[in-house]
């Protein structure tokens, strides 16, 4: 099959300003920006375009941002991207690529992951815990780490499987403290903390994945139009049931990118888009393999560039 492979960004990706460029030259994204500022009842696009930083990067507020960026970008190039043959996200981007998919509707996608960052937080707040990147381990090493330093520490486990090298943990702030340690005399090159509010895709979302479900519930969905490789699984997901119920279990379980790309080219896409804000996943891919190309695709000069392209 051929046709486009669709990646969606994950928190962390946003940034004051973003978008804006894309508004000011489209009168239809403002019009996105308009319509997301009713459906949340907040001034989301102020707060896109002006920030405070600090208030754009909590999680409730970053997480609508960055689904509303890349909605937009795929608005301005939808129709010159041909057939998708399918999409995939980085955690939040999932739920970005569901939108995409036609699974939801645009409001119900923003009032989805604003409940989706709210939940998040609070499970941070109550819970305190942290995440951080273990660089030049593979992903055995880090899992073996993580059992070690467990137990009377709390609970650590690998959440971002992102490519080979880089693997992210996450949990207590003990519990990972210790796995970083004896990460580093494994031979990891560098362990990383990461400024996050909670312990992401790790069992300290429990709580967190109760709430999502009953705000996944309360929208109306339809099977996707093209499959969307599920972070949990790696699995092309084709109906919208399968799709609640992974997008559940994201919470509480690793994100298997480096596996999810490989189930992409399996679908055999002729290019690669990242779609939204930043280029983090073109870099991943890069790291995956070398000889994939993904094409970032975020801001005014890129959408222009590749609207050419196609030409």
């Amino acid at each position: 099959m051929s046709g486009a492979a669709l990646l969606f960004p994950g928190q962390g990706s946003q940034c004051v300003g973003m978008g804006r460029d894309l508004a000011e030259d489209d009168s239809s994204v403002r019009e996105l920006y308009e319509r997301a500022d009713d459906a949340l009842e907040m001034r989301l696009s102020r707060l896109c375009w002006k920030g405070p930083e600090e208030e754009l990067r909590a999680t409730a507020n970053a997480q609508p941002a960055i689904m509303l960026h890349s909605w937009a970008v795929w608005r301005l190039i939808a129709g010159s991207t041909g057939p998708v043959a399918a999409g995939a996200g980085h955690s939040l981007g999932e739920l970005s690529a569901y939108l995409v998919s036609g699974a939801f509707g645009f409001e119900d996608g923003l009032r989805i992951v604003r409940e989706r960052g709210r939940l998040m937080g609070a499970s941070g707040a109550a819970r305190p815990g942290t995440m951080a990147a273990v660089l030049g381990l593979d992903a055995d090493a880090v899992a073996e780490v993580c059992e070690r330093a467990g137990g009377r520490a709390g609970v650590v486990v690998p959440a971002n499987l992102n490519a080979p090298g880089q693997v992210v943990i996450s949990g207590d702030v003990e519990a990972v403290a210790a796995a970083g340690t004896l990460a580093r005399e494994a031979g990891a090159r560098r362990v990383v903390p990461l400024n996050v509010s909670g312990a992401f895709h790790s069992p300290l979302m429990g709580a967190a994945a109760e709430g999502l479900a009953t705000a996944l519930e309360a929208a109306a969905w339809s099977d996707p139009s093209f499959p969307v490789v599920s972070n949990t699984t790696a699995a092309c997901v084709t109906d919208a049931g399968t799709a609640r119920s992974t997008l559940i279990m994201q919470l509480t379980s690793p994100v298997c990118w480096a596996e999810g790309m490989a189930r992409i080219r399996e679908q055999g896409p002729s290019r690669w888009l990242e779609v939204g804000p930043g280029n983090v996943l073109s870099g991943l891919a890069r790291r995956i393999d070398r000889g994939l190309r993904v094409t970032p695709v975020g801001d005014s000069p890129s959408v222009d560039a590749y609207l050419k392209g196609v030409e």
